[in-house]
C-alpha cells in the first residue's frame, strides 16, 4: 500500500486574477484533464503561504509551478531545483517573500522534500484579468511535457 510519503505533489501557484501571474493555477486546471498515474496529486495552491506547510511534510517528491519576472521573454521554461530559500529565483512575482517564508520554515522543521521548481517568465503584473496572454497560454502543454520529463526520472 502507497503511503503519502511516497506520493508526488503537482502544486500551481499563482493569483488567478492578475493574468499571466496565475500561470501555475491555470497550468493545473488544464493538468487536471490529463492522465496522472495513481501516485500524482495536483493543487491549487492559490498565492503560497505556510497553509502549505503541512504538504512539503506529506510528500517526498514536489513539483512547482509559478510566474516570474526575470527579464527572459514572456513564456520563457526554467527548471530549478531549489535547497534553500536562497534558491528561488530573485524576482518571483507577488508572492515571492510567502514562498521564500515557506522553504525557510520547512528547512527549519526538518521536513523539506524534493522540490523542483518550473518558473514561466512574464512580462507584467496585470490586474483583474483572468486571460493569459498568447505567450503564456502556448507554455501550458510545455510546462505539461517538461512535468513528465520529471517523472520519467526516478
Amino acid at each position: 500500500m502507497e503511503t503519502p510519503q511516497q506520493k508526488i505533489l503537482i502544486l500551481g501557484i499563482g493569483n488567478l486574477l492578475m493574468g499571466d501571474e496565475g500561470i501555475g493555477v491555470q497550468a493545473i486546471q488544464y493538468l487536471q484533464n490529463q492522465p496522472w498515474p495513481a501516485h500524482v496529486d495536483l493543487l491549487d495552491g492559490g498565492t503560497g503561504g505556510f497553509y502549505i506547510l503541512s504538504l512539503l511534510e506529506a510528500y517526498k517528491k514536489i513539483i512547482m509551478i509559478d510566474a516570474t519576472m526575470d527579464n527572459d521573454p514572456p513564456g520563457t521554461l526554467k527548471l530549478i531545483e531549489p535547497t534553500f530559500a536562497s534558491d528561488f529565483p530573485k524576482v518571483l512575482s507577488s508572492h515571492d517573500i510567502g514562498l521564500k517564508d515557506l522553504i525557510e520554515s520547512a528547512v527549519l522543521l526538518n521536513h523539506l522534500p524534493r522540490i523542483f521548481l518550473i518558473t514561466v517568465t512574464i512580462a507584467e503584473l496585470q490586474e483583474l484579468t483572468l486571460d493569459l496572454s498568447p505567450e503564456i497560454e502556448a507554455a501550458i502543454p510545455l510546462i505539461h511535457q517538461k512535468i513528465n520529463n520529471i517523472l520519467a526520472v526516478k
